[in-house]
């Protein structure tokens, strides 16, 4: 038979299929020694590591489980809002001339945060102290005075209608006299006596005009205290301690009475509106702690219930309750909170340090030592303290868990030291 050659490359077939085989061959035998090296180098690795853990221990702190007084809770989620929340306003027209607060700002009470132009203000002043002073004049007392006290008998209107009062009278009890006489006519009697009735009119009238010039007085003074009232109202005082949260007007605006100026809200304490459902909410009083959170802090902030709604929501069967917080100056209105009520202080529970806890991917456990090496052990947790967390399940009364454990591993050799 005639040689079966590859074309193109003038070799035997038979051959070609030698030196595949030794080329496979050889590839086997390099990746056999390539996964014996690496077998070796590993299991050399582990056993200098593990000659390393045993000559050095890691030296660790624990904290016996105890079972302490946790109380009963009742959890809700619920918004955090300013105590209060006013908007300041003008009380009087005018155009502002100066402010002296803005977004931010810190203000107290009393403190003046800004002022409307005064000129128009400071007339009316004056034209007020100009009426008053006329109206003094008109009885008879001096302008500049401050005593407004006057016998009406002692005015000049009513003296003057005194003396024709008492003219009036003599000649009509003379000519009465003359007429029983029989000297005079009695038209002339008549005469008399109406004369005498007219000054009498015009005496009470006397009496009058001086009761309605005091009352005169008095109407001019209080305009006077009503424009130096506006006058004072010029300037813009805050309320309350607070931060402004908004300013609603700039410099050289003319605002209308009652215009907004700016809005200051009360940061401390802060109110905390939280809905109860109604199967827990009959624990639920007056007085009783919170503890508070919000996300991205792990400040636990502590507050009292303070009031609660006289009625349950009928559309979701919920009880509103507002407690007061106290905020450190990190909190602000409208965040997302959870709050624990405690409604019951002598509730014993299971508990471990926070910083004995290690949580990794989701899942929560502590770290034992048994026979002189960590041992991880899964646990459950319930309510979190300040110091302390519940333990629902995993660990017992009395055994011992690391605290701070770092990136200790189960399985390390480790050293428990005071």
């Amino acid at each position: 038979m005639k040689d079966q050659r590859i074309a193109g490359l003038g070799c035997p077939r038979v051959k070609l299929h030698r030196m595949s085989n030794c080329l496979k061959l050889l590839v086997f035998i390099g990746a056999a020694v390539f996964f014996t090296a690496c077998k070796s180098d590993y299991q050399a690795s582990q056993r200098q590591g593990r000659a390393g853990q045993a000559a050095a221990p890691r030296k660790v702190k624990t904290a016996a489980v105890a079972e302490t007084p946790f109380g009963e809770t009742v959890t809700a989620n619920g918004t955090l809002a300013a105590f209060d929340h006013t908007t300041v306003s003008v009380k009087v027209p005018g155009r502002l001339s100066a402010i002296s607060v803005d977004l931010g700002s810190v203000v107290r009470r009393g403190q003046k945060i800004a002022q409307l132009d005064v000129r128009d203000y400071q007339l009316r002043v004056q034209q007020a102290e100009a009426a008053v002073a006329q109206a003094r004049a008109r009885l008879g007392l001096s302008p500049q005075g401050n005593d407004d006290r006057i016998d009406p008998e002692n005015t000049s209107t009513v003296r003057q209608a005194r003396a024709v009062y008492d003219e009036a009278r003599f000649n009509r009890d003379r000519a009465a006299r003359l007429v029983e006489q029989g000297v005079i006519a009695k038209a002339e009697f008549d005469s008399a006596n109406a004369t005498f009735k007219v000054a009498e009119g015009r005496y009470q009238d006397a009496y009058e005009e001086v009761r309605n010039r005091q009352g005169m007085l008095a109407q001019r003074k209080s305009e006077l205290e009503l424009a130096r009232q506006q006058l004072k109202d010029t300037g813009v005082v805050a309320p309350l301690d607070g931060i402004v949260q908004e300013k609603t007007a700039s410099v050289g605006e003319y605002l209308a009475a009652g215009a907004p100026l700016v809005n200051i809200v009360r940061m401390d304490p802060l109110r905390l509106r939280a809905e109860i459902p109604e199967r827990e909410s009959r624990t639920v009083r007056t007085g009783q702690d919170v503890r508070v959170t919000v996300e991205g802090d792990s400040t636990v902030y502590l507050g009292k219930i303070m009031r609660l709604s006289p009625v349950i929501a009928e559309q979701n069967r919920v009880l509103m309750v507002e407690a007061d917080v106290r905020n450190n100056g990190t909190l602000r209105p409208g965040s997302f909170a959870h709050a624990e009520i405690v409604t019951n202080d002598a509730k014993m529970a299971v508990t471990v340090p926070n910083n004995a806890i290690v949580t990794f991917a989701g899942i929560e456990k502590v770290i034992i030592v048994q026979n002189g090496k960590a041992l991880e052990r899964p646990i459950t947790t319930g309510r979190r303290g300040n110091e302390f967390t519940e333990i629902v399940a995993g660990i017992n009364v009395g055994e011992k868990v690391v605290v701070d454990p770092g990136n200790l591993q189960s399985g390390q050799a480790v050293e428990v030291v005071e």
